[in-house]
């Protein structure tokens, strides 16, 4: 190798092990601020879909809810499902639905939407459309973002 290959490599490892670190950090955003996952257990039946137990938006910079890994138990091939949520007031009386949203995980990091711009402190639950209730009701596995 010449002299002026040699510094040419010094010089790029050297900035690479300068630029790392920021591309590690801008890569992986700190846990502050980042929405934060959960996988609430399942509460009733009701109207051809299954509701999760309450969930809460932990204080944070997350303002939307999304869901990601989504499987059927019985057809772990069925990564879609349509789901919806659910906001109860504090004060206690009927819930605010959002529309349905037809979401599907063909990637492990893909996540989907369900609302945006949720405040800290909202409670909530995950509804999802069951596809079959024969032989047993359908259920399905997934992991709410907030």
């Amino acid at each position: 190798m010449n002299r002026t290959a040699s510094i040419g490599t010094v010089l790029a490892v050297a900035g690479a092990a300068v630029l790392a670190p920021v591309t590690a950090a801008a890569a992986h955003p700190s846990t502050h601020g980042a929405c934060a996952p959960a996988r609430p257990g399942n509460s009733f039946y009701a109207g051809g879909r299954i509701a999760s137990t309450p969930v809460t938006v932990p204080k944070s910079g997350c303002s939307t809810i999304a869901v990601s890994h989504i499987r059927d138990t019985r057809n772990p091939d069925d990564n879609c499902q349509t789901f919806l949520l659910a906001f109860l007031p504090p004060q206690g009386g009927d819930p605010t639905y959002t529309e349905p949203v037809q979401a599907c995980s063909t990637t492990p990091r893909q996540r989907t939407v369900l609302a945006t711009d949720v405040p800290d402190g909202t409670v909530f639950r995950v509804l999802y459309q069951v596809d079959y209730i024969e032989p047993d009701t359908q259920t399905v596995r997934y992991t709410v973002w907030r």
